[in-house]
């Protein structure tokens, strides 16, 4: 039989093998080889690859044109077909086609366009893991324009899409373009070599055992896992970056992030630890964050200083009873070598720097970390968890790099005087849900319709800020799209849609009644509750097939394991355990909303939970008061929902109506006593300072809590008792989700306040989740929350009718010129606002001169800071000539805007004219001694003002000192 024949007739299981994982990845390297082949010309590449199209009609179309152009391309199509999927065509005999391009040694003759194409797959291969670099480079030396690189790096492509759209973009840019990326790749191979090459050479065994790791740690990657594999999605299909920051106590604390540089120097605040931390709120993607990090190590597209990954899954390693050494834990629960295991460990230890290991959710640990117990030989056998802490703070295996997720509640001073840096991980932003909803469709018009629906929510659109959140959304599209004015407001009530979900795609009801889904498989929510339940006060995930024996109308074949889809989603079960529990003990919820009041006895998991878990299933817990108090305010905040006058119906048939009221009257209780307990410690404030609050850890998970029950009467009771002049939450984990929670409860303040919400996550959904509760903001500061400039023009748009409304700070943050056109709307409107602050942004000369425009109708305003931006001397002139004539300007902020003698010379006329400024800040720019004797002379009009700060400009030292004698005013 030909190979056009073979084509023809195995056509059905060549697409099945081309399209079955969902993934365009096959389809696309093969087109790589034939383009390298000269069996495909750019044409017919073009015609195959036509954007948007199903990923089957590709495939289709492919099949088409190698049968139409005969033997050859048929056999060559055949060779490509067994490289990328050697499993589709079994033991099928060899093609006369050509041979693989695979094997590209990269010394083809010729043009360097010429060299592009024929080299095409090991191209790609090579550029996935440097785009930004490549990017950068070809943007240097002028033969890509923005707009060429924002195309390449739509987030909707997997590294090796963007690899190839820079291929094809090089290609039409010409041979000088082509030539530079090819030197671009050249330079990045002689300069990274791997590190090991100038010291040591690995062992034979070695180089095998690391081929064997590799390629096992691909296999469990390379499929989404972290919501319990209840979809087989391709992780380079679905995988979508969450927003990554350093934490705020680096000095690269606002330096972009990408999933490199989280094993980087970058962001270094301790050069002696080897441990990053990556923090994050749970489901905010930090298990897929490792997953995505152990794929492209495994691909030898990144991380490929490290010659072995060793990953480790801290949840796993709870259930590991026996004492283990460095060893045995790394070889038995990661990958065992075949022979010469200490020869290759030897290894290990005498070059810790090629070695990366990675733990996986070390808040899961059933203990906490603590650095009592030094461990420092390899070869002693511990208990795991302490091999796990002497890793991690440098006993054991100094040298060796060590990645770590955890939620930032796990995370204490102990653990923190170890790590080299803290990465937080922050969620999607919004292009990143718009990303990931269009990586779960591929029906573009289905996902056009879901984003739509989030649109119209922007409650619901909020949530899917949390990457659990979002794929709950995405896997309930068709019960979202149906749900009308009824769509989901709460975090409960999008739990609720998916377990509603999971049980009518499961078993559709027998009753025929779509109201009565939970009643039709409540002795499976109660007994999965009650597992949940028992499973969160004993640290325990991972649950054996006998536990699940009740659950008659699940499916658990060929299982030996259990595990709930997320952690969050056994916190909702445990949640439904509460409330459909029909014990009579009235201390079960109280206990739950004071997790650090409860106690333990010798018997069990502690008297105060004991209603809850029948004597009968009482594990051997080790200890109730290491249940992690996370996910018991997790379960809490769920049992809050859950008890909502709104969801009251879906217990009519499950569980007493008085029962389920009480309930729900004893969490208001447990939520006023709350708050409560909060406001009276709040401390009496010095006299001539305004009263003052800083948010206790607990604040925003009760005013969650709150939100959850969507009740007004408790909203108002909670908020009846605060009299404050000043709410800080800072540095308090805000994301778009609590916006929603404070806004809905602090719209009911009696008083107006400044809240103080800096250092947080906001964003620009965040913000419009806030403007509920801007009538009763007095002052609104926003300091690095990665708002833009729509976020602003939101706020703005609501503020300037908020009559209390004066003063706003949006330090740090993305904004640029456009957002001054909303400021200049404010200040012409508003003649009582008294303070902006938009330090370290992106506001060039442009901008300033908007802001002159407001400025020059405005006779209010008292501060105006806007160091660290663009502003230059054309910026400084305007504002300055807006400025010069007021009569309310007290604080004045231009530090480091690039600000030369002219701008000083511009700004000495506010000094001269003034009768309200006091201080002026120039610190950091460009004035020479023409633009500081201009300042001297302004001041010698105005007694009134109290400092210039001119330190770090250009002025010699000499000149300093000169001018200093001569007005004390001026501060170098």
């Amino acid at each position: 039989m030909s190979d056009q024949d073979f084509v023809l007739k195995q056509r059905t299981e060549i697409l099945h093998a081309l399209c079955s994982s969902g993934s365009a990845e096959p389809l696309e390297k093969i087109l790589d080889i034939l383009l390298s082949q000269g069996e495909l010309t750019w044409e017919d590449y073009q015609n195959v690859q036509v954007p948007g199209r199903p990923l089957y009609t590709s495939a289709r179309q492919l099949l088409d044109l190698v049968y139409i152009k005969g033997v050859d391309a048929c056999g060559c199509f055949l060779s490509a077909l067994r490289e990328v999927k050697p499993e589709a065509l079994g033991a099928c005999p060899s093609f006369t086609g050509c041979s693989s391009a695979l094997e590209d040694t990269g010394e083809t003759q010729g043009s360097s366009a010429q060299n592009l194409l024929a080299q095409r797959p090991s191209l790609v291969n090579k550029l996935q893991g440097c785009i930004d670099g490549a990017l950068e480079a070809l943007l240097d030396s002028g033969y890509f324009t923005e707009s060429d690189c924002n195309e390449v790096r739509l987030p909707l492509h997997t590294p090796t899409q963007q690899a190839r759209c820079l291929l094809d973009h090089v290609r039409s840019k010409g041979e000088s373009a082509a030539t530079a990326v090819l030197q671009y790749l050249q330079q990045k191979e002689e300069c990274g070599s791997p590190t090991f090459l100038d010291n040591a050479t690995p062992p034979k065994e070695f180089l095998k055992y690391q081929k064997k790791l590799s390629s096992s740690v691909s296999a469990q990657s390379c499929f989404l896992s972290t919501y319990g594999r209840t979809s087989h999605m391709s992780l380079d299909d679905i995988y979508t970056e969450g927003h990554l920051e350093f934490a705020q106590d680096c000095a690269d604390a606002h330096v972009p992030l990408g999933l490199e540089g989280i094993v980087g120097k970058v962001g270094t605040i301790n050069e002696e630890a080897d441990t990053v931390l990556v923090s994050g709120e749970a489901g905010s993607g930090k298990s897929t964050l490792l997953q995505r990090l152990h794929l492209l190590w495994a691909r030898g597209v990144a991380l490929q200083d490290f010659l072995l990954l060793f990953p480790f899954s801290c949840r796993r390693l709870n259930s590991e009873e026996k004492e283990l050494s460095v060893q045995e834990l790394l070889f038995q629960h990661c990958c065992w070598p075949d022979r010469q295991q200490d020869e290759i460990f030897q290894f290990i230890l005498d070059h810790p720097h090629l070695i990366l290991f990675t733990f996986d959710g070390l808040d899961e640990l059933k203990q906490s970390f603590s650095d009592e117990h030094r461990l420092c030989c390899p070869t002693q056998r511990a208990p795991v968890h302490i091999l796990v802490f002497n890793l991690i703070q440098g006993s054991l295996m100094k040298g060796v790099r060590k990645v770590v997720t955890s939620r930032p509640e796990a995370v204490g001073p102990v653990l923190k005087k170890h790590l080299s840096k803290e990465v937080l991980l922050k969620g999607f932003s919004l292009d990143g849900i718009d990303c990931f909803v269009r990586k779960n469709h591929s029906d573009p018009a289905l996902a056009a319709k879901v984003l739509a629906s989030l649109q119209a929510n922007t409650a619901l659109l909020g949530l899917c800020h949390s990457p659990v959140l979002c794929w709950i959304v995405s896997q309930c599209h068709k019960e979202l799209l149906g749900c009308g004015e009824g769509s989901p407001q709460t975090i409960t009530d999008v739990y609720l849609m998916i377990l509603q979900h999971f049980f009518q795609h499961q078993s559709p009801l027998r009753n025929g009644k779509q109201a009565g889904w939970l009643e039709e498989h409540l002795e499976t929510v109660v007994h999965l509750g009650q597992l949940a339940f028992t499973g969160i006060l004993a640290t325990s995930y991972i649950f054996s097939v006998t536990d699940l024996e009740a659950s008659k109308d699940m499916s658990f074949t060929n299982r030996k394991q259990y595990e709930f889809p997320h952690m969050t989603i056994q916190c909702f079960f445990a949640a439904l355990y509460v409330v459909l529990s029909n014990n009579s003990d009235r201390s079960a919820i109280p206990k739950l909303f004071e997790p650090q009041d409860r106690e333990v006895n010798n018997e069990g998991p502690g008297v105060c939970f004991g209603v809850c878990v029948p004597p009968r299933n009482q594990q051997n817990v080790e200890d109730a008061s290491r249940a992690k108090t996370p996910n018991l305010q997790i379960t809490a905040t769920f049992v809050s929902g859950l008890l909502s006058k709104r969801h009251q119906n879906l217990w009519l048939h499950s569980c007493s109506s008085a029962v389920i009221c009480k309930k729900g009257q004893q969490v208001a209780r447990c939520l006023s006593k709350g708050m409560q307990k909060h406001f009276r410690s709040i401390p009496q404030p010095v006299q001539g300072e305004k009263k003052s609050m800083h948010a206790m850890p607990d604040f925003v998970w009760l005013i969650k809590c709150i939100y959850e029950m969507q009740e007004d009467r408790i909203a108002k009771d909670a908020m009846s008792k605060l009299e404050v002049d000043h709410l800080k939450l800072t540095y308090c984990n805000i994301g778009p989700v609590e916006c929603t929670a404070l806004a809905y409860v602090l719209q009911y303040l009696r008083n107006p306040v400044g809240l103080q919400l800096d250092n947080n996550s906001v964003g620009d959904v965040g913000a419009e989740q806030l403007l509920p509760c801007m009538h009763i903001c007095r002052s609104l500061y926003l300091r690095n929350n990665n708002i833009t400039d729509e976020g602003i023009r939101k706020l703005i748009a609501k503020g300037i009718d908020c009559e209390n409304f004066q003063k706003i700070a949006l330090f740090n943050n993305k904004l640029t010129d456009v957002c001054t056109q909303h400021f200049c709307h404010l200040l012409k409107t508003r003649q009582d606002f008294l303070s902006l602050r938009l330090g370290n942004n992106n506001i060039t000369a442009e901008g300033a001169q908007w802001l002159a425009e407001g400025l020059k109708s405005n006779h209010s305003l008292q501060f105006l800071g806007l160091w660290g931006n663009k502003i230059g001397d054309a910026g400084a002139k305007a504002l300055a000539s807006a400025l010069e004539n007021s009569k309310t300007l007290v604080w004045f902020s231009l530090v480091s805007n690039g600000i030369g003698s002219s701008g000083a010379q511009a700004l000495a006329n506010i000094i001269r004219k003034s009768p309200s400024l006091e201080e002026l800040w120039l610190t950091e720019n460009c004035i020479t001694k023409a633009g500081v004797e201009c300042l001297i002379q302004a001041l010698k009009r105005n007694t009134q003002m109290k400092s210039i700060w001119l330190r770090n400009n250009d002025l010699t030292l000499e000149e300093q000192e000169e001018m200093t004698k001569r007005e004390s005013r001026l501060v170098f």
